[in-house]
């Protein structure tokens, strides 16, 4: 976590920021369509790979936010 947190510093003191976190959520977002689309849309018998989209989908979009409140506090 220690790493995680350093790697996320070092990208808020170069200013991008806001770039990386609206990429991240870009990535996110495609990948949650993805996994939705895959359920709704397709007659897949097993159901763990479009869970598991949908899953990382939902942490891409609310990790960038969260990582960048905890490198503020640390």
């Amino acid at each position: 976590m220690d790493d995680v947190l350093e790697v996320v510093d070092v990208v808020a003191d170069s200013g991008f920021e806001g770039v990386i976190t609206w990429v991240l959520r870009l990535v996110g977002l495609l990948v949650l369509l993805g996994g939705l689309g895959l359920w709704l849309l397709t007659e897949m018998g097993l159901l763990w790979l479009p869970a598991v989209l949908i899953l990382v989908g939902v942490v891409l979009l609310v990790v960038p936010s969260v990582l960048l409140l905890l490198a503020e506090f640390a």
